[in-house]
């Protein structure tokens, strides 16, 4: 999952700071969010000292609002292409970098009724792309590195799960996508 560019802005309003500014901030305390070892509070605090603001509650709530549906927000075309997967038979399991707020939510989703498993980092304690957390999910479903097939919105991630003996994709929009695993069920590969 990526952040629409509509959801982005959407954030930048709300943080009232140019993006040059805000997405680093953003971005530098976005682990230690999705580890679970910072509380959504706490992240946002650091994101407005970074900016050399200082946020209400009811302006940290508004940001982590705009922030949770950016990334719950999915792209149609990526929903069909699921059930389709799904429809045929496909497993499929879900493993995102995202905090405790976000379990329940991806389980509950309608998309979750595409996924086996939803495995999220701060629940586990480990984050992409730490080689631990792909071991992990791949013990959890009960497969080798080798039987997975692991697509990613950030090449690092997909870089790291190849490098453990995984098939890979850096996921930026449906067609290559799509491409991609029609690719992977040719006779010859």
């Amino acid at each position: 999952m990526s952040q629409s560019e509509l959801d982005r802005q959407a954030l930048l309003d709300i943080a009232s700071a140019p993006g040059d500014n805000f997405w680093p901030s953003y971005w530098r305390h976005r682990d230690e969010l999705d580890h679970g070892t910072l509380s959504i509070i706490e992240y946002w605090r650091r994101v407005a000292v970074d900016l050399g603001v200082e946020w209400s509650m009811a302006h940290i709530q508004l940001l982590w609002a705009a922030d949770f549906r950016s990334w719950i927000s999915v792209e149609p075309g990526t929903i069909d292409l699921l059930a389709e997967l799904h429809d045929g038979g496909t497993r499929i399991a879900m493993l995102s970098n995202a905090g405790f707020d976000f379990g329940d939510p991806f389980r509950r989703a309608p998309f979750s009724v595409f996924f086996e498993r939803v495995f999220v980092s701060a629940e586990l304690g480990l984050l992409k792309p730490d080689p631990a957390v792909y071991f992990k999910v791949a013990d959890e479903l009960g497969i080798t590195m080798e039987q997975m097939i692991f697509v990613d919105n950030k090449a690092v991630n997909v870089e790291a799960a190849v490098a453990l003996g995984a098939t890979g994709h850096h996921f930026i929009e449906v067609p290559p996508l799509r491409a991609f695993l029609t690719s992977l069920a040719t006779p010859d590969r």
